[in-house]
């Protein structure tokens, strides 16, 4: 990186990696302070919507050296889209987060054709970003992920051999609870944030139920954001409506499942979505997610000076 970004996210790299599919992907991956992985590896999380997330998540890496409340060692691989498409990232990322065969909710239709008519995008790109959502590919984004991406990060990085996490927000935290519940064994927790389920058919209840009485090994945790809810727009009431509906089945089923509602809009929860995430499922000192956990509540960012 060049000195000024060095100096705005300590410790990143960034390298850009062209997947099996042909898609460009831009890559930051912020290193914990001293890290030496010689003598104590970490393990990765990886942060959804890097384009988005890495100016807002990759410092609270500094979470590590909180005296207060100590986030375990990690290595954070912010994933984004790299040359040409970076511009297009908030339509790309449809077509990467969203399972397969995932319907299109009405109320998203309609709060896109809102953004159209207040001129927050053009008729092409409200086009577009309708267009990705009916060929959607999270199957072979979570493929790249976990058998390309990974695999360079071990090598590079050193990176331990388990105890890695995912987080992922809106549509990424959709993403995040595909994975989860399709039983991907490279994540030990999960973190969801205001997951984009828009829809009550939504492809998530179809996997839920293709569970039957199975459990799921990994940690998920999953938050969203009271003003989703008391707000006027009908989509951010449905995904919130959806998630309850979600998280009520998941924790009538028992298992390692967590949830906090965040004072936050669906725009400025993000960071305290992640550092939820980081709080529960990956606190020193916690063998287990949500173990001694801090009520639900809004988190506080440590002030870097």
């Amino acid at each position: 990186m060049t000195a000024m970004w060095q100096g705005c996210l300590a410790d990143t790299d960034y390298f850009e990696l062209r997947s099996g599919s042909g898609h460009d992907y831009g890559v930051w991956v912020t290193t914990p302070p001293g890290y030496d992985p010689a003598t104590t590896p970490a393990p990765a999380v990886y942060v959804m919507d890097g384009n988005w997330a890495v100016g807002m998540t990759a410092p609270l890496i500094v979470t590590q050296l909180d005296p207060m409340r100590q986030i375990q060692p990690y290595v954070q691989v912010s994933v984004g889209y790299a040359g040409e498409e970076a511009q297009h990232w908030a339509r790309l990322r449809n077509r990467d987060l969203v399972p397969p065969g995932e319907p299109v909710a009405q109320e998203l239709v309609e709060a896109v054709e809102k953004g159209f008519q207040a001129g927050a995008m053009t008729r092409e790109a409200a086009d577009a970003y309708l267009a990705e959502l009916r060929d959607t590919h999270a199957d072979a984004f979570l493929g790249f992920l976990t058998t390309e991406l990974h695999p360079r990060i071990e090598r590079d990085y050193g990176t331990a051999a388990t105890g890695h996490g995912l987080f992922g927000y809106s549509y990424g935290g959709l993403f995040s609870l595909y994975t989860w519940l399709s039983g991907c064994t490279l994540f030990e927790s999960v973190g969801a944030g205001s997951p984009g389920v828009a829809g009550a058919d939504s492809q998530v209840f179809a996997q839920l139920d293709e569970m039957g009485e199975s459990e799921r090994a990994a940690r998920l945790h999953v938050t969203f954001n009271a003003r989703e809810l008391l707000g006027d727009l009908a989509v951010y009431q449905s995904i919130t409506k959806n998630t309850a509906t979600l998280l009520h089945r998941l924790t009538a089923r028992g298992g390692a499942v967590t949830s906090a509602i965040l004072d936050e809009t669906h725009v400025t929860g993000l960071q305290a979505s992640f550092l939820s995430y980081l709080r529960t499922c990956r606190a020193e000192r916690l063998h287990q997610c949500g173990q001694g956990a801090v009520p639900p509540s809004t988190p506080r960012v440590m002030p870097v000076t």
